[in-house]
């Protein structure tokens, strides 16, 4: 059966390592065609010349800064001009700090929005005529379990994470009459560089290491899931059974799960 992703081309936004490199992996072994961006070039060329080694299957590189708008019309629209059609995007990319709100850095708070959701939203509003075109797409937007439950040394990050899935939940009822699919995809504590970044220190991640999901495991899921009506992908499963409770009881929650809030 030949899978639902053949031969679609799908845009990735960090796509150079962790899940964005995961889900690369798991589009050319369905037979999709991934359009790969991030910053890093070389290491884009070495996962093409390797998707091209395993699977035998095109794939196409960009060079981008995010976090310049300038680039992001740029390479967008040259996809565009480049590609008959462009079937989906992943918008992956994102980086997180955490600090308590009395240390927290400006730049990185900038950073954090401009990548997790300026990026993310200027990206898919320069897609969505294009995919209204063609009366199909799909959009998904990794978001985050920060963007549902609230805990210290997060709220830059999880003010960020909020503000995209507030964007994509609208996102899905503005073109749905375009048949274009959207799905966020709101993630625990994952195993990637990430942390390297948001915790340096290593502290939260050594408090958490039990829980960390699998990138592939992730990715394998996100792929699975393209092209079809899924309005959320949550994992693992469990947190996101408590943040229905959390948003439910919040106070209740808050001092149950002190503890575990505060792992950071």
């Amino acid at each position: 059966m030949q899978s639902k992703i053949h031969n679609k081309k799908i845009i990735v936004t960090g796509a150079s390592s962790g899940i964005g490199e995961r889900i690369c992996w798991h589009i050319a072994k369905n037979g999709g065609k991934p359009i790969m961006l991030a910053r890093s070039i070389d290491k884009l060329t070495n996962l093409q010349i390797h998707l091209k080694k395993e699977f035998g299957t095109d794939s196409f590189i960009y060079k981008i800064d995010l976090q310049k708008q300038d680039e992001i019309d740029s390479v967008i629209n040259h996809i565009l001009l480049n590609h008959k059609q462009v079937h989906g995007l992943i918008n992956n990319a994102g980086i997180g700090v955490f600090d308590y709100i009395t240390d927290m850095k400006w730049n990185d708070v900038s950073q954090m929005f401009t990548l997790n959701v300026y990026a993310s939203m200027k990206i898919s509003q320069l897609l969505i005529p294009h995919f209204s075109e063609h009366h199909t797409g799909h959009i998904v937007n990794i978001v985050s379990q920060a963007a549902k439950i609230s805990t210290p040394k997060s709220a830059a990050y999880g003010a960020s994470k909020q503000a995209i899935l507030g964007f994509t939940n609208t996102m899905r009822q503005e073109i749905k009459r375009d048949r274009i699919f959207v799905t966020a995809v709101n993630l625990g504590p994952v195993r990637t560089n990430f942390f390297s970044i948001a915790d340096p220190g290593g502290s939260y991640q050594k408090n958490v290491e039990r829980y960390m999901l699998d990138p592939d495991m992730v990715a394998k899921n996100v792929v699975q899931s393209l092209f079809s009506n899924k309005r959320e992908i949550n994992m693992p499963f469990w947190m996101e059974i408590g943040s229905i409770f959390y948003r439910l009881f919040p106070r209740l929650m808050e001092r149950l799960l002190k503890s575990q809030f505060s792992k950071k």
